[in-house]
């Protein structure tokens, strides 16, 4: 029996579990694939909004902005990366110029800081690559950019450390309402909490209509993007977005904390829950929407397209609360863009929310920090050599595109919740991400992984059961000085 339980382990689910470790309370999250950051919260943007965007008055707009204000300390606190970079909504012709002043008023609303409508001249000192004939933007200097893994690990890890348990490829199948609590089915076997967290993203609704009679509806709404390798990284300084529509903020353009390009999405109405397929009509579609914001984008180096999805529910808004006519049940539900920016106070909220309901009280030691992953490249170079001598394995490079040595990968193996999987790794380190898109350093990877969890290479997989990547060996590998 736990006090909580909470379904799903990406950013929202984990930001909840963070807090909620806070309290006097026992808490398991289960997961129904194999690691953190497995779902929606792996593909988006990587983006901190400043939260002009969101309706005034709207759960989504006051979540969206405190999450912002609280975003940057939190780095700090949790060791991820975060970088202020500003963004740019560009207005192309004067007739749409009042769309530009509609923003403003929403954002000054919201209670974002420093939002300010730039000229054509302004914008294009900032930004030179943006199109000529932009004929203002509206500046928020509050926007970021930030890792969506090293977020939700970081959330995840440090709610471990606070004692938090977690279970992964654990699928929920049912609920059944106890005197006093619920039993939750799990292809895994029965588990009991009384109280649980429904933070299942594009699969919420599913699981809020098996316990309410009032039902919800999310589309799995699919967002193609290109990634461009590092050499492009530097094209724009800012993030440049196109006047929002019905469907978003359109096809955006941005740096990444990790030096490359992102350009994207599209916004794509599924039915499958599992549709991360890319297309070749939706990449065209970005191709030739972005064309009008910013102008001769380098696609030739795009290094990989990738697809994430959107849990849009039908009212565009977040539902964080107690299901009325299922006691004990808490949606936290249709988390979609502004989420990866408001998770910590999605967090905070949910940990309130039942708080009140347990009547919890705070922990006497709970720990707020966590550190990340040794960076060798962080270090000076004294530092780096003595690291190197003390621990070798930091002086071998196993990714070259992105300089991962073996001594981060096993970190990462080694960590709570260590890596398990080629994905796992990629997540946590960056073997993989680089211009060769893990061609070079995988079999090394691979071997690693097989030597730390004592298990067969033919057992390694790439995102958990039954993505196996290879079937035997030929012949008995050597892992000395791996």
């Amino acid at each position: 029996m736990y006090d909580i339980l909470i379904i799903g382990a990406g950013v929202s689910g984990c930001a909840a579990a963070r807090e909620l470790s806070r309290l006097q309370a026992s808490v398991c999250v289960v997961e129904a694939r194999e690691d953190v950051c497995s779902g929606t919260s792996k593909a988006n943007s990587g983006l901190a909004h400043a939260g002009f965007d969101a309706r005034e008055g709207s759960l989504m707009a006051r979540l969206n902005v405190e999450g912002s204000r609280i975003m940057e300390s939190l780095s700090e606190e949790l060791d991820f990366p975060y970088r202020r970079n500003g963004a740019l909504v560009l207005c192309l012709s004067e007739e749409d110029r009042p769309g530009l002043e509609t923003l403003l008023a929403r954002g000054r609303a919201n209670g974002v800081e420093g939002l300010e409508i730039l000229s054509r001249e302004q914008v294009l000192a900032r930004e030179p690559h943006v199109n000529p004939g932009v004929t203002a933007a509206l500046w928020a200097p509050s926007a970021a950019i930030i890792c969506p893994f090293e977020l939700n690990l970081a959330l995840a890890e440090n709610a471990a450390e606070n004692g938090v348990v977690f279970r992964f490829n654990t699928r929920v199948t049912g609920f059944s309402p106890m005197e006093g609590y619920w039993q939750i089915q799990t292809d895994q076997g029965p588990l009991e909490a009384k109280c649980v967290v429904n933070a299942a993203g594009v699969y919420a609704a599913q699981l809020h209509n098996l316990v309410s009679q009032t039902k919800l509806h999310i589309t799995p709404r699919r967002g193609d993007y290109y990634l461009l390798d590092k050499t492009a990284g530097s094209y724009v300084n800012s993030t440049i977005f196109q006047l929002p529509t019905k469907y978003g903020k359109g096809v955006l353009v941005t740096p990444t904390v990790h030096g490359n390009l992102l350009v994207g999405p599209t916004a794509i109405d599924i039915d499958d829950p599992e549709g991360t397929n890319t297309t070749r009509e939706g990449l065209e579609e970005i191709s030739r929407k972005v064309e009008s914001t910013v102008t001769g984008i380098p696609f030739r180096e795009t290094i990989t397209s990738f697809a994430g999805l959107r849990a849009h529910e039908d009212g565009h808004e977040f539902i964080i609360q107690e299901v009325e006519d299922a006691p004990g049940f808490f949606d936290c539900a249709g988390i979609e863009s502004p989420g990866l920016t408001a998770a910590p106070a999605i967090g905070r909220m949910v940990a309130g929310l039942i708080r009140d309901k347990l009547a919890l009280e705070e922990k006497a030691h709970f720990q707020p920090r966590r550190k990340g992953i040794t960076d060798p490249w962080a270090l000076s170079p004294q530092e780096r050599q003595a690291l190197i001598a003390r621990e070798p394995d930091y002086g071998q490079i196993i990714c070259r595109c992105e300089n991962v040595t073996a001594g981060q990968i096993l970190e990462a193996i080694r960590r709570p919740l260590g890596a398990r999987s080629l994905d796992g790794i990629k997540r946590r380190v960056r073997p993989g991400m680089g211009r060769c898109q893990g061609g070079f350093c995988s079999p090394k990877v691979m071997e690693l992984l097989a030597r730390e969890l004592g298990i067969g290479l033919e057992q390694v997989n790439k995102c958990g059961p039954g993505s196996e990547l290879v079937t035997g060996v030929t012949k008995e590998a050597d892992y000395e000085g791996v």
